[in-house]
């Protein structure tokens, strides 16, 4: 059964038909209905050299898609209590990360993703990524015991689970729980 079974998916994955719908890497792959392109599901990785270096030397340098630029804004007109500490950052660097985090906020993406955090949100202006309704709901069967283990610590340290992130691929096929 197992060689009839590797014959037969051998043979659709040299099929293009079946590539393009299937996303064909290798194994068995959930449909997608966007024939198109493949990466309309993931994000871009993050591009902005001082937004990586400035707000990435504290925390993962979340990609701008997952919020709205109103969100950023709000974020940012805050550093003097940015969820507990005060960043201090000159005006030219925070000018530099609001134009990036303001162009390539969630409503200005074409990712599926920041497409479903847009509409979650219905004019809501969170504050954490962790807050998105959209965001809750993708995590909803992991406990508040999973959140409290040391390798991870919240919902917001998206790189403990997420082992492709930094690329701005949140597939359930590259998440590995951490003990």
């Amino acid at each position: 059964k197992v060689l009839a079974f590797s014959l037969i998916f051998d043979a659709l994955a040299d099929d293009d038909h079946y590539r393009k719908r299937h996303r064909y890497r290798g194994g068995f792959e959930k449909n997608d209905d966007n024939d198109d392109n493949d990466r309309n599901d993931y994000l871009k990785p993050v591009a902005n050299r001082t937004y990586k270096e400035t707000c990435g030397e504290c925390h993962f340098a979340y990609q701008p898609e997952l919020l709205p630029s109103a969100s950023w804004v709000k974020i940012l007109n805050q550093l003097d209590d940015h969820f507990g500490e005060e960043i201090e950052a000159d005006p030219d660097t925070i000018k530099t990360i609001s134009d990036y985090l303001k162009t390539n906020g969630a409503e200005n993406s074409s990712a599926k993703r920041s497409k479903k955090i847009m509409r979650s949100l219905r004019n809501q202006v969170p504050m954490r990524i962790s807050d998105i309704p959209y965001i809750r709901e993708k995590h909803h069967e992991l406990g508040p015991e999973i959140y409290k283990r040391e390798s991870i610590g919240s919902l917001a340290n998206c790189t403990a689970c997420h082992m492709t992130a930094e690329k701005g691929i949140y597939d359930d096929d590259d998440v590995k729980i951490p003990r």
